[in-house]
């Protein structure tokens, strides 16, 4: 199937660059205060898929992103869900407690979405391109690729390189992990903003984005910390009668389980992250 790849030409200023918003309401109002506060335009604004997800909001969630108008990338649940498929297609392994977990909440975001929604998601592109500076950069979903594989910090470079080989970028945005980090080599950067909609395994209820900053030179690259009514969205799963872990994890900002992580990230399970 072709890739549908919008280029939005040339962005200055700030950049406010946020994935996984995983249906979660309370951390998407949070978002948009801080884009409003930093005086950051919606144009400015780019998840990288996946603003459904696991908590219990899915409709309300898409419709304050489509009115606030920022920019978007399709994840793999807005795939899935545009073409009406039964199951996430997050790429869990068959029988692992995420995917027992997905077979809760998919049906349950595919069950509130309208159709103005759906028909929402039939808009998004594959990938987004913009050059901040003079350089090029690409959002992608996991990779360039594969919409459902996971990148890490501790993956290879030599796994990582072939993505800026095929889009010729400089920067390449992903998402998908759940883990902000950035890593480069000879001038090639590969950053993961972070979700906003569940914490980062760091035993922190708050979640993660990133601030791309092209008026300091070189190019700043700011990774933020933000703080919501995790209490709130948490009770509200609850009450969806969605999966309790991920409703605990929202309040503890532990992972139920670490099945996809390398063995480096979960060494890192609960510790601060450093950015």
């Amino acid at each position: 199937m072709d890739k549908t790849i919008i280029d939005i030409g040339k962005i200055s200023g700030k950049v406010l660059l946020f994935g996984g918003v995983y249906s979660n309401l309370q951390a998407l109002e949070a978002l948009i205060a801080v884009a409003k506060t930093e005086e950051i335009p919606p144009e400015n604004c780019i998840c990288t898929g996946d603003i459904i997800g696991y908590c219990a909001q899915p409709e309300e969630t898409m419709q304050t992103f489509i009115n606030w108008k920022a920019k978007s990338i399709v994840g793999n649940v807005e795939i899935q869900l545009r073409d009406a498929q039964e199951d996430c297609g997050c790429d869990f392994k068959e029988g692992s407690r995420c995917d027992a977990f997905s077979q809760q909440w998919y049906p349950y975001a595919k069950s509130k979405l309208s159709e103005d929604s759906l028909d929402y998601l039939q808009s998004l592109p594959d990938h987004i391109t913009f050059s901040l500076g003079n350089q090029k950069t690409t959002v992608v979903h996991g990779s360039f690729f594969n919409v459902s594989e996971f990148i890490f910090s501790s993956t290879s470079w030599e796994n990582k390189a072939p993505n800026f080989e095929a889009t010729k970028s400089d920067i390449l945005i992903a998402g998908h992990s759940g883990l902000p980090f950035h890593t480069k080599n000879n001038n090639k950067h590969w950053i993961n903003p972070g979700v906003i909609g569940m914490p980062a395994n760091d035993g922190k209820p708050s979640v993660w984005y990133t601030i791309l900053d092209d008026s300091k030179k070189p190019m700043a690259v700011h990774f933020r910390n933000l703080k919501y009514n995790h209490t709130l969205a948490s009770t509200l799963m609850r009450n969806a009668l969605l999966p309790e872990s991920y409703a605990k994890t929202i309040m503890n900002g532990i992972w139920d389980n670490m099945e996809i992580l390398p063995e480096a990230e979960r060494q890192q399970q609960g510790k601060p992250i450093e950015l």
